[in-house]
């Protein structure tokens, strides 16, 4: 009896196109339900969505959503148009919701600083960190959340004495 290789690729091929046609699953899709959990001792109920059989995502924004200070930054600025203090916080901010108070002269000093090559990389970092990186120990971090403004309160230098 001889046996020819080549005889049973068909029959292989047709076992595997049976195996996975057997696995495939034939189930109506039906539209995501909100379920809302027992209500919580002092708090509102809590709220999910099933995206499928086995999963549920609570529907409440996410920390970063809500405290815009949080979000994370990792970015690398272009050198060729970001060359001062000044411009990698404007590039920093562009969509964080935020912009930088501008026309106050002591201010001016600090936006016209040089970048410094190690600040051309920077994050992963909550960006209220990422500014303070950039502005340096020199200078404290202001936020206007009202008016989503960053400005910079000029700190006390080694040994210097503030009223």
């Amino acid at each position: 009896m001889l046996i020819c290789p080549n005889c049973y690729r068909p029959i292989i091929a047709a076992l595997a196109a049976m195996l996975v046609s057997a696995c495939a699953s034939t189930t109506k899709e039906t539209a995501p339900s909100i379920t809302p959990a027992p209500a919580q001792t002092g708090g509102d109920a809590r709220v999910f969505l099933r995206q499928s059989r086995y999963t549920l995502v609570e529907l409440r924004p996410d920390a970063r959503q809500q405290i815009l200070q949080r979000q994370i930054i990792d970015l690398r600025i272009p050198a060729t148009n970001v060359t001062t203090v000044g411009d990698a916080m404007r590039y920093v901010l562009r969509r964080s919701g935020y912009q930088l108070c501008e026309g106050d002269p002591v201010l001016a000093t600090l936006w016209d600083l040089p970048l410094p090559a190690a600040h051309v990389q920077l994050g992963p970092l909550p960006l209220n960190q990422t500014l303070q990186l950039l502005a340096g120990n020199a200078w404290r971090l202001s936020v206007d959340e009202r008016e989503r403004r960053v400005c910079f309160i000029a700190g006390p230098l080694n040994g210097e004495v503030r009223p």
